[in-house]
C-alpha cells in the first residue's frame, strides 16, 4: 500500500508515519510546508518527503494522488489561538484546500481517510457523543472559534456526499484531545498559542504557573497519541472493508477530566523529575477570563465524552491512562 499524507509534519501525521514505518510494510509519501519533524525518517526506503505549500503545489499534489492507494489530507489548523485570530485562513486551509484534494481523490478513485474533529459536536448537550446520532451544534457567528468546527463539518458532509453520489471510498475519524510529546512546539507555548499539556509544561517552567481559562472547569476526554495511531492503523488496514463510509470517534472516555485536573496531574508528575521538581512545587494555578486570554471571539463546550462502540467493533480500545500519558510526555521533554 502506498500512502500520500498531507500535513505529515504535524502532531498526528508525524506520529502516524513513525508507526507505519515501524509496524507495517506500507510506503509513505509525505507532504508539508514544515518538515523538521520528518528528518528522522529520511533514509528509510519506504519514505519520501516533499516540502511545499498546499496552496501552491497543486500539480505535485495531483500527481501524488494519482499514484497512491490512500490519501490522508491531514493539513489543517487545529489550535484555538489560530482560528480565533485567523478565521479566514482557517477556513481556506481546513475546507478549501482539503476540498481540492478530495476532489482529486474522487477523480482518480482513491480512498480518503480524513481527520474530522471532536469540535464538530460543538455545544451539543449530550452525555455521550455518538457519530451517527448526536446533533452538531455550534455557537453564534460572532464567536470565531466555530469557524474551525464548521469547516471540518462541511468537509465531513462533502466527503460523505461524494461517497453517496460518486462512490468515493472514505473513512472519517474524530480525535478526542489526543496528547503526547510534540503536540505543539515550545515556541507556540511562548506565544500562548499551544494546547493544554504543552502550554502547561512551558508555563510551569517559564512563568511560574498555569493559566486556567474560565477556571478550567471544562472537561475533555484525553487520548494518548499512540492509542490514537493504533486506531488509525486498523482503519488503514480496513479488513473486510469495515471502515468504509464510516465515521469513528477515537478517544478515551475513561480519561475524562477537567482542564484544572489535567493541570494538577501535570504539576504532580513534574515533581517526580529532578529537572522539573522545584518549579513544579512552586507552580500556581491562576484563573483567567477567556476574553483576557484569547482577546474575544472565544466560546467553549463544557464536556466531551465520546462513544467508542463503533471503533471497538474493529478491535480497538484505548489502553493508556491520563496520568501515564502525562508521565510519558514529560519523559520525552525531560530527555
Amino acid at each position: 500500500m502506498k500512502i500520500f499524507l498531507l500535513g505529515a509534519g504535524g502532531f498526528i501525521g508525524s506520529h502516524l508515519i513513525e508507526k507505519i514505518l515501524r509496524t507495517s510494510d506500507y510506503e509513505v509519501s509525505a507532504f508539508d510546508i514544515n518538515v523538521s519533524r520528518l528528518e528522522k525518517f529520511k533514509g528509510n526506503k519506504r519514505f519520501t518527503c516533499f516540502q511545499g505549500d498546499i496552496f501552491k503545489e497543486t500539480d505535485y499534489i495531483r500527481d501524488q494522488v494519482a499514484e497512491c492507494d490512500v490519501v490522508l489530507p491531514f493539513a489543517g489548523v487545529a489550535m484555538p489561538s489560530y482560528y480565533l485570530t485567523h478565521p479566514l485562513w482557517t477556513f481556506e486551509l481546513d475546507f478549501e484546500q482539503n476540498l481540492k484534494v478530495v476532489r482529486m481523490c474522487a477523480k482518480y478513485k482513491k480512498r480518503v481517510i480524513f481527520p474530522s474533529t471532536s469540535e464538530v459536536y460543538g455545544l451539543a448537550n449530550e452525555n455521550i457523543l455518538m457519530e451517527d446520532e448526536s446533533p452538531l451544534v455550534t455557537g453564534p457567528i460572532c464567536r470565531m472559534r466555530w469557524i474551525y468546527s464548521c469547516s471540518k463539518q462541511m468537509m465531513d458532509r462533502v466527503i460523505s456526499a461524494y461517497g453517496f453520489e460518486k462512490g468515493l471510498q472514505y473513512t472519517l475519524f474524530r480525535p478526542f484531545n489526543w496528547i503526547g510529546h510534540g503536540l505543539d512546539t515550545m515556541e507556540d507555548a511562548r506565544q500562548h498559542r499551544a494546547r493544554s499539556i504543552t502550554q502547561f509544561i512551558y508555563d510551569i517552567l517559564n512563568r511560574g504557573g498555569v493559566n486556567l481559562v474560565g477556571g478550567g472547569t471544562q472537561r475533555r476526554s484525553f487520548t494518548w497519541i499512540e492509542d490514537g495511531t493504533d486506531a488509525l492503523m486498523i482503519i488503514l488496514k480496513n479488513e473486510k472493508g469495515k471502515a468504509d463510509s464510516q465515521i469513528f470517534n477515537i478517544g478515551n472516555p475513561n480519561n475524562n477530566y477537567s482542564i484544572r485536573e489535567l493541570a494538577e496531574i501535570v504539576i504532580d508528575e513534574m515533581k517526580k523529575f529532578p529537572r522539573f521538581a522545584d518549579k513544579a512545587a512552586a507552580a500556581k494555578l491562576n484563573i483567567i477570563s477567556p476574553e483576557k486570554y484569547y482577546s474575544g471571539g472565544y466560546d467553549d463546550t463544557k464536556n466531551r465524552i465520546p462513544s467508542i462502540e463503533k471503533i471497538k467493533q474493529l478491535g480497538w480500545a484505548p489502553q493508556v491512562s491520563l496520568r501515564d500519558a502525562v508521565r510519558m510526555t514529560l519523559e520525552a521533554y525531560h530527555e
